[in-house]
């Protein structure tokens, strides 16, 4: 028998009950049927039930009748108890129970290392039992003594635990403080509050949170530390953007898309595009002699079709057009191709150029950049003297390129002023009159064209190292250079979708099978006349069915001109390509349809960024301009309301309600409008007042 233990505790005996998720020593005063009279050591009095007495009662002491020596004792053993479980190793003391013992009583465990334990010593062991809640479970009157792995899995929730009452400890307060730092539009100030670790964990937190404002993973930890803050998807930007872990005007577009900007993601695949660049310059295609000339803006890098134009004796046009060919030796499969796919597409940015492909590849490699010799996928099509398509032929050849022409080049050539593009200005009629009769035999089909101005916004840094200055540049129009392309990439996409649904070659299809009105057919310039057919076009789908697209007027359109720049249009050509040289294509439309759900979400991803941030700039630009500023526009359409207008300088639209234009308003109608309240971060902006212009 243990040394003081009491199996049936009376008056007069110490015993121990659980409060507060702690063990409590108490002295009994007074006992009837199932329930005590206790006195604690802070002399406070309470009753108890039998039943919750830890299974460690003792010593018991008859010759007290006195409540101070009865509480001084409590408090003697007490510390006694206290000392010891502080001194126990409860790791020592499970690895000798654990594979010996499933459960056992804190008797148990005291002998196991004392040889003469007395009811203190078996009390601070049942203490440090109950502490010790990651190696053992109390069910009374035993413990039970967990298994390594699950030892292993509660020290890790354990750990993650107290990880997360500090981070909500600290960082809760330097939330606060970042929050009203952004208010008042100061820096923050240094840190010394926030511990390395919770620093870190904030960082990553609020990183995740900017990518995903709705984190499921972290909503309990945003939550708590976010308590007083406001609910705003957007807090996190802020308080990252004040912490100085992103710079301002930081584009959390691509955090939502997974987009990586810049060329650094492609160190990761050095070895794939090493063997690419190699496979480039070894192709043993035959070489066309051909003067190809490519038409694009002037900061275009990524350089991914050039064109020739031959007459045809019998009247019409051949048009040959070479594109970059990155899908030849393309390593389909493999991680370089996979992290292609997840870009999906070049992103176009007022601030800058990110890129599908390495640039090593995009714009070095694979584009066709004049005077060196490249593998193109050759695409002669043959069209009648009204614009009808007759014949399509893809060939695979090497080309150089004669010359990189600008549209602003061509523009003035085409008009007989003396440019670079002069001494191709006979090509460039012919290329002006084919891409007119194509236009026209559109318009015969159905088509739907929208011409609306491309405005250049320019980023100049500012005085200030964190600000910068939003320009609206103001470029040389070239309406029909930016037509001879746009009708001839068309043209090139419809013959090869012609041509493979002849031949049975499954390509990716980008459709819209609707039924386009008649008083929607033709050219649209004016903002509220764009308005209207727009509404009345459905979105387009990219999918393996050829399928009409009816605002180009095609009965079938595959995009395949620009494999540097787009993964369907990457596809189509490796489709072509195999189809060329094996008489089959290298997947099936069970296999392309597989691929579809992924490439159809990163598109969908990518063209949020593309449409999101050109749209921050304007915004931004708008709000430099200050709120006594009138901006020119054009009331689209209206109803009871409200009534939307069209900035057409900006390509800016804007929603406000009736009330602030008066009883006379009509679609087309011109105004001039004030903006305030203009956020450009929140995509928020309110028309202030209106005025008509006569």
């Amino acid at each position: 028998m243990l040394k003081g233990i009491v199996q049936f505790p009376g008056v007069g005996c110490i015993v121990e009950f659980m409060q507060g998720n702690a063990p409590q020593i108490a002295w009994i005063l007074e006992e009837r049927q199932d329930k005590l009279r206790l006195i604690l050591p802070n002399r406070r009095e309470m009753p108890l039930q039998k039943n919750r007495l830890l299974p460690w009662s003792g010593p018991a002491y008859a010759d007290v009748n006195s409540r101070d020596i009865a509480v001084e004792r409590l408090i003697q053993h007490r510390e006694k108890r206290e000392k010891l479980a502080a001194s126990l190793r409860m790791d020592a003391l499970w690895s000798m129970a654990q594979g010996e013992m499933t459960k056992a009583t804190a008797s148990w465990f005291a002998e196991l290392e004392l040889s003469d334990p007395d009811v203190d010593a078996v009390a601070a062991y049942g203490r440090a039992l109950l502490a010790c809640k990651t190696h053992f479970k109390f069910q009374s009157p035993d413990f039970e003594v967990f298994s390594e792995s699950v030892v292993a899995a509660r020290q890790s929730e354990q750990e993650a635990s107290r990880n997360r009452e500090e981070l909500a400890r600290q960082g809760s307060a330097w939330l606060s403080i970042l929050w009203e730092m952004h208010c008042k539009k100061r820096q923050a100030r240094p840190q010394e509050t926030l511990s390395p670790d919770v620093a870190d964990q904030l960082q990553r937190l609020l990183l995740r949170r900017i990518a995903d404002p709705e984190a499921g993973e972290d909503e309990t930890a945003w939550r708590l530390l976010t308590k007083g803050l406001p609910d705003d998807p957007l807090l996190p930007l802020y308080l990252a953007e004040v912490w100085g872990l992103v710079p301002p005007h930081y584009n959390f577009w691509l955090d939502r898309a997974d987009y990586t900007p810049g060329d650094a993601w492609a160190e990761a695949h050095t070895e794939e595009t090493a063997n690419l660049l190699h496979a480039a310059t070894h192709t043993q295609a035959p070489c066309l002699d051909t003067a190809f000339i490519s038409v694009d803006n002037a900061t275009t890098r990524d350089i991914d079709d050039a064109l020739h134009i031959i007459l045809r004796p019998e009247g019409g046009w051949i048009l040959e057009l070479a594109l970059a060919c990155p899908a030849l030796v393309w390593p389909f499969g493999g991680a370089l191709d996979k992290a292609v796919i997840h870009r999906a597409t070049s992103l176009y940015l007022p601030e800058g150029s990110h890129h599908m492909l390495p640039e090593r590849l995009g714009v070095d490699a694979y584009a066709l950049a004049a005077g060196i010799l490249r593998p193109a996928l050759v695409v002669r099509c043959t069209v009648a003297s009204d614009g009808t398509l007759v014949e399509c032929e893809p060939f695979l050849n090497r080309v150089r390129v004669q010359a990189n022409l600008t549209y602003e080049a061509v523009e003035a050539a085409l008009y007989g002023f003396d440019s670079p593009a002069s001494a191709y200005a006979v090509s460039l009629r012919q290329a002006q009159a084919l891409a007119a009769a194509r236009q026209a035999c559109r318009i015969r089909n159905g088509a739907v064209i929208i011409e609306r101005p491309d405005p250049q916004f320019v980023i100049v840094p500012g005085e200030n190292t964190t600000d910068v200055n939003v320009l609206l540049e103001h470029t040389p129009e070239a309406p029909e250079a930016h037509r001879i392309v746009s009708e001839l990439m068309i043209l090139a996409n419809v013959a090869l979708a012609d041509w493979a649904v002849t031949r049975g070659v499954n390509l990716l299809y980008r459709t819209q099978d609707i039924v386009v009105p008649k008083e929607y057919v033709g050219i649209w310039s004016a903002p509220h006349e764009v308005a209207r057919v727009v509404r009345a076009l459905a979105p387009t789908c990219l999918e393996t069915v050829p399928r009409p697209h009816a605002g180009l007027g095609a009965e079938a359109y595959a995009t395949t001109t620009s494999p540097l720049r787009r993964y369907p249009d990457l596809i189509n050509e490796a489709q072509i390509l195999h189809t060329l040289e094996h008489g089959a294509p290298k997947w099936s439309k069970a296999e392309l349809d597989e691929m579809l759900p992924l490439l159809n979400a990163r598109l969908d991803a990518a063209v949020q960024v593309q449409r999101q941030r050109p749209r921050y700039w304007k915004l931004l630009y708008a709000r430099q301009q200050g709120d006594k500023h009138w901006w020119p526009a054009v009331i689209t359409d209206e109803n009871d309301a409200f009534v939307s207008v069209s900035l057409p300088r900006e390509q800016l639209f804007l929603r406000a309600r009736r009330a602030l234009f008066g009883d006379r308003v009509q679609p087309g109608q011109e105004v001039a409008v004030r903006l305030h309240k203009v956020h450009p971060v929140q995509n928020e902006v309110q028309i202030a007042e209106v005025r008509e212009l006569n």
